[in-house]
């Protein structure tokens, strides 16, 4: 029974996330006149925000601030520090796709991004694939094959969103950061970048 409810729970958590991810790919169109670049220094402030307050109702600092403590070398903080560019990247290019014609460009990186993982999981970490895991990542390629060839080309815009993410998981799987920890440093990290950019692009007086 508990299997079931966290099954149903799980499929209703991830449907409302897929709904609610769409939603925020317009956002940046609902959001003129600012600038995709604008939008997307906006989103790291109010992500931000978000996060930081549920850290603190969900009473989860301490966590944060334990694993933090096991990072003892320099390279280890190298490694945890890494994936945020990279992160950053991905939010900006999410936010101005839309608003200077490369939304579907987008969309394709997104939807090619699960086959990267898969291949990566697979060689790279020589994860197990089921018969029944492998037939839907086959039927997966198909489609996205497909796709590709009726859409005529691949641009950057794809290749950055299908190859940017993974090695922002793979680095952040090499010391094991929590998400919540990994999510909160990469937005704190980010927040000076792009309060800079606010104030001289004049985000903060549209």
């Amino acid at each position: 029974m508990l299997t079931t409810n966290q099954t149903f729970q799980g499929t209703i958590a991830s449907i409302s996330s897929s709904v609610l991810f769409s939603m925020m790919f317009l956002f940046g169109l609902f959001m003129q006149p600012l600038t995709g670049t604008q939008v997307a220094s906006w989103r790291v402030l109010m992500m931000l925000l978000s996060l930081v307050l549920l850290v603190s109702v969900s009473k989860q600092w301490q966590h944060v601030f334990d694993y933090l403590k096991t990072l003892k070398t320099a390279k280890d903080w190298l490694i945890f520090i890494l994936p945020t560019p990279i992160l950053g990247g991905q939010i900006w290019l999410f936010m101005w796709a839309p608003v200077n014609g490369y939304g579907l460009d987008v969309t394709l990186g997104y939807f090619l991004l699960p086959l990267v993982m898969i291949v990566l999981g697979r060689f790279f970490y020589r994860e197990p694939m089921s018969l029944l895991q492998g037939a839907a990542a086959l039927l997966a390629a198909f489609g996205i094959g497909h796709d590709i060839l009726q859409y005529g080309s691949v641009s950057w815009v794809t290749l950055f969103v299908c190859l940017g993410y993974p090695p922002y998981y793979l680095l952040r799987r090499m010391i094991a950061v929590p998400p919540i920890t990994g999510l909160l440093s990469d937005l704190t990290l980010l927040t000076p970048v792009v309060l800079l950019m606010l104030y001289t692009s004049g985000g903060f007086s549209v």
